[in-house]
């Protein structure tokens, strides 16, 4: 037994491939599928890793040709693309004439540096009145008549006080007119008219009462009380 000799194995292995040559055929289709396999899984691999793709740039914004500006005027500058989030900015091409400033009338200027005008001078007959002097129990008043009117005119003066007493009543250096007593007061009358732009000067006393009449008036007009 010591002397017998063992076939190699090689041989055998090629004994049974070459007996039996599906055993081939069946090792190169697993193969292939094992190849395909892993094909398969490094491509999904590689697309879920993470990584984008690069996307294609957008197509530039279309734009519209702009009209022709007319002769003698600037043409406008052209229309930038709007971005997202930043609003457009409304451009107004500049006038072509500049605006002459606006001239004021004569009538205006006029108005504009002349004074405010003074008030009519008062007509008719006028009256100021005043005291001229004042003790115990009485004062000695006055009144200033004056003639704002083109004529030589009379006049009347009616004099009121709250519970006064008149005694007598004059006009300086002229003709004495009528006194005519009420309760509280007078009324006189001139005895000579005033010429144009003229005065009289009518005096009078009153007794226990104040200084400042309820009443003054010459031809009706209130007087100036001073």
């Amino acid at each position: 037994m010591s002397g017998m000799r063992r076939a190699p194995r090689s041989s055998r292995v090629t004994a049974a491939v070459a007996s039996s040559p599906w055993i081939v055929v069946a090792a190169g289709v697993v193969v292939m599928i094992v190849l395909l396999v892993v094909a398969v899984g490094a491509y999904r691999g590689r697309s879920g890793d993470g990584v984008d793709t690069p996307l294609e740039p957008p197509a530039p914004p279309l734009l519209l040709p702009e009209p022709s500006a007319p002769t003698g005027s600037p043409a406008p500058s052209p229309s930038r693309p709007v971005r997202p989030g930043l609003s457009p900015r409304a451009s107004v091409p500049p006038t072509t004439g500049v605006a002459s400033p606006s001239v004021p009338t004569r009538a205006a200027t006029a108005t504009a540096g002349a004074p405010s005008p003074a008030p009519p001078p008062p007509t008719g007959m006028t009256g100021r009145y005043r005291v001229v002097d004042s003790f115990d129990g009485g004062f000695i008043g006055e009144v200033l008549i004056r003639n704002a009117t083109a004529d030589r005119r009379g006049w009347t003066v009616r004099l009121a006080y709250p519970g006064g007493r008149f005694v007598t009543a004059w006009v300086e250096g002229v003709e004495q007119g009528t006194a005519t007593p009420f309760d509280g007061g007078f009324t006189y009358r001139s005895g000579v008219d005033v010429a144009p732009g003229g005065t009289a000067t009518l005096r009078f006393h009153m007794e226990r009462t104040d200084f400042r009449p309820t009443s003054c008036t010459v031809d009706g007009r209130p007087c100036d009380i001073g």
